[in-house]
């Protein structure tokens, strides 16, 4: 039997960019009735507007894909905002659905949740031996506090809630606004910019030492997907490649993957962010038996294409 065929699954954040690859993985996998109101039809920062949308829709299962994110320069600019709306929202979510009787919540935390200096590769037994790198700890700990309401509702409700955990994520219908974008999209429209201007060079953040590992947004989605219908644990779960590339590298594939033939500066005066990432991914393989697709070399042709097809002058 299809484990989806009939239910009513609430995607919050379904608007956005991985919640819309969300959506379209759930109907094809034959989900009865994918729910996912946008911002303004369901603020999840009102407690009351939680409530009765929980008791009109009357969902069977909740993705919480809704977050304030932004790279670096957001987090910088914005560090309470982002601990408070990330917090306030999963918390009342996670509340109201546990009273609401839904029976499965399925939550996204962030890689920004694990400490500074975590040994490589990440596993999810260090998530608490450290504290987060500082330009996004507001944003890493709002979010890692989502799983320790989990793992306690659990405990004292028996309510079957589940963490996990997505590496940087990239791929059409990305944020490619530079002052809130992460940063394949922001090198994706600096490139495509300075090639269009004919630019002698592009500068970068950073002096592009920092090791980053990166998630195409439809394998993040099957992942998801394969979690919510066979995975009950309590523990959280990496979802990556497990594969890391040092952020210079990764520019010389990105200006590859537009044509821009220019010169890169990097500018040292800004922060780099956390030294390395990469993902221990054998408990996501073990437990329900996902691991990552696509390349990043052509994930990267596909979100270029993505973008010149959308932003053609």
């Amino acid at each position: 039997m299809n484990f989806w065929a009939g239910r009513r699954v609430l995607v919050t954040g379904g608007g956005g960019f991985l919640g819309q690859a969300l959506v379209e993985t759930l109907r094809r996998h034959g989900a009865g009735e994918v729910l996912a109101p946008r911002a303004g039809e369901l603020d999840l920062r009102e407690r009351d507007a939680v409530r009765a949308a929980l008791e009109r829709d009357k969902p069977d299962i909740v993705v919480h894909a809704a977050a304030v994110v932004g790279g670096i320069g957001a987090n910088r600019a914005h560090p309470g905002r982002f601990f408070f709306e990330n917090a306030i929202m999963g918390i009342q979510l996670i509340e109201e659905a546990r009273r609401a009787g839904v029976a499965k919540f399925v939550c996204l935390g962030t890689i920004c949740a694990y400490p500074k200096f975590t040994p490589v590769p990440f596993r999810e037994e260090d998530l608490w031996n450290g504290y987060p790198e500082e330009t996004n700890a507001p944003y890493g700990l709002a979010k890692k506090m989502l799983l320790v309401q989990l793992q306690a509702y659990r405990q004292e409700y028996g309510f079957d809630g589940i963490y996990l955990l997505p590496v940087n994520l990239y791929g059409p219908r990305d944020n490619f606004d530079l002052a809130t974008s992460h940063v394949i999209p922001a090198m994706i429209r600096k490139f495509l910019e300075a090639q269009a201007a004919g630019a002698p060079e592009v500068v970068l953040w950073g002096d592009g030492s920092p090791t980053r590992e990166f998630l195409y947004v439809d394998d993040a989605a099957e992942g998801i997907v394969a979690a919510a219908e066979a995975y009950d644990g309590a523990e959280p779960v990496n979802l990556g490649s497990g594969e890391e590339i040092p952020v210079r590298d990764l520019a010389r594939l990105v200006a590859g993957a537009t044509g821009y033939a220019g010169a890169i500066r990097w500018d040292a005066t800004q922060p780099n962010g956390q030294p390395r990432r990469r993902l221990d991914v054998s408990r996501a393989a073990s437990l329900f038996g996902w691991r990552a697709k696509t390349t990043l070399s052509e994930g990267l042709r596909r979100t270029v294409d993505w973008y010149r097809a959308t932003f053609r002058p």
